[in-house]
């Protein structure tokens, strides 16, 4: 499947709101614009006020649209982990012809069976991911398209999250004047884009540092598997400078980022820096070490309760270990202090992209890849989230046609049809050469689904 096109992608943050547009051709990734505005309207990661976030995604997008000479009209939007519920679902339906071959049309169906789930009015459904198909008993199918059966089966997984902040998301982008291509969840767009083949299968965990909060993913077996957000972020780190040197949010948010190291072990005492102290009329003294102390004890509470969590499910066993994404993560020695915390191997990713080399750009560039990477048939099966089959690829893909004509919008080609065949696997076979230690790793977040 060759994902060419345009892909915009929309990070709304506490701190700042970015806006990156990419190019993909061949299968090569190539950022064309960014924009970047400061938030208003946010509060811990959520939009508490539509429209001053609605005037800050059109500043944005406007930055993004002069960079690179596009009109942008729809977007692919993350949303953060708060209070996000994973669980299986399953759908069954009967195919209605038996010597009919299963097309988009059955997908969509299939689908749409396993999204009927009994749901609190408070919650909503985020996005479903298809983990395989049976036909006719033969399971393990990624996709059943060309396949003659009377029975077809999707067991996949739900993610659900509160209808407040899924509606406030919406109705911000779409007073900006855009409209919604995707709704990702954060930690499952960063997986995509951090995170190696290895790292997805055996197991890591994604720390996203932002302003207004911190939050945890555990990815296992190519599955976003557990979500934990703590309500700190950078903003409190830029509140304990203010209140300690006596100084302005804007004057500590400014020392934070010139001067701010996270391991106070790695500031030197011997470095001073002037800091304008409230109802002195002349600046202060203060050495970068002092500087770091204060910034450490907050890093340090915050992995502290992550930490927590993570230790109930024994995530920090899994193998890949942690990587630190957000703004927080591009604090000098951070990577020291959070392996020394956490007990585990960490470190921090920055884009390589030119003008995105900076951990705070990871969730806008994560999007784009995440969405370019889905495969038709996870299309057809979101295409069930809206039951709008004009977006999807049963008409674009079959007609060889762009999924959508304007101008900042994906298209694709056409890819030929080929008819696959399957065997079913004995429900009680093992592989003798399995090692029992990877056996254990597989089987770490199982009990999560039972």
């Amino acid at each position: 499947m060759d994902n060419s096109g345009i892909y915009v992608g929309l990070d709304i943050g506490t701190t700042s709101i970015k806006v990156i547009v990419a190019e993909r051709v061949k299968g090569q990734m190539n950022v064309i614009g960014v924009g970047s505005e400061r938030s208003n309207g946010l509060s811990r990661g959520v939009i508490v006020d539509i429209d001053k976030a609605a005037t800050a995604i059109q500043s944005a997008v406007r930055q993004a649209e002069e960079k690179a000479s596009i009109e942008i009209k729809k977007v692919i939007a993350g949303v953060p982990a708060n209070l996000v519920k994973i669980e299986r679902c399953r759908g069954m339906i009967a195919v209605a012809d038996e010597s009919k071959e299963i097309n988009n049309e059955d997908v969509q169906k299939v689908a749409a069976a396993a999204l009927v789930q009994s749901m609190p009015p408070e919650r909503e459904v985020l996005d479903v991911i298809p983990d395989e198909f049976v036909v006719d008993g033969f399971d393990g199918i990624k996709d059943p398209r060309g396949m003659v059966g009377v029975r077809l089966e999707m067991h996949g997984t739900l993610f659900t999250g509160p209808k407040t902040i899924i509606h406030n998301t919406r109705k911000a982008i779409e007073k900006a004047g855009l409209q919604i291509e995707q709704i990702v969840i954060a930690p499952l767009a960063l997986s995509s884009l951090v995170l190696n083949d290895g790292e997805q299968d055996f197991g890591s965990i994604i720390v996203d540092m932002g302003g207004g909060q911190t939050t945890a993913g555990v990815i296992h077996d190519h599955q976003l598997k557990y979500t934990y957000v703590d309500q700190e972020g950078g903003h409190y780190i830029t509140k304990d400078i203010s209140v300690v040197l006596n100084t302005s949010i804007e004057n500590a948010e400014k020392l934070k980022r010139d001067y701010g190291y996270a391991d106070a072990q790695q500031a030197s005492d011997d470095e001073v820096f002037p800091v304008d102290v409230v109802g002195q009329s002349t600046p202060t003294q203060i050495s970068s070490q002092y500087l770091a102390e204060i910034i450490e004890a907050r890093l340090d509470q915050i992995f502290d309760k992550v930490k927590q969590h993570l230790d109930e499910i024994h995530a920090l066993e899994l193998p890949g270990g942690i990587v630190l994404t957000g703004g927080v993560a591009a604090l000098p020695g951070i990577t020291d202090l959070a392996s020394e915390l956490f007990g585990t191997n960490v470190r921090v990713f920055t884009p390589s992209q030119m003008g995105l080399r900076h951990p705070s750009f990871d969730e806008a560039l994560a999007v784009i890849k995440y969405q370019a990477a889905l495969s038709e048939v996870a299309l057809l099966v979101k295409s069930a989230l809206t039951g709008d089959t004009r977006a999807s690829v049963a008409v674009d893909f079959a007609e060889g046609g762009p999924a959508n004509q304007p101008t900042a919008d994906r298209t694709a080609q056409a890819q030929p049809t080929v008819k696959k065949t399957s065997k079913p696997k004995p429900a009680t076979q093992q592989d003798p050469n399995r090692e029992s230690g990877v056996d254990r790793l597989k089987g770490f977040f199982n009990h999560f689904f039972d």
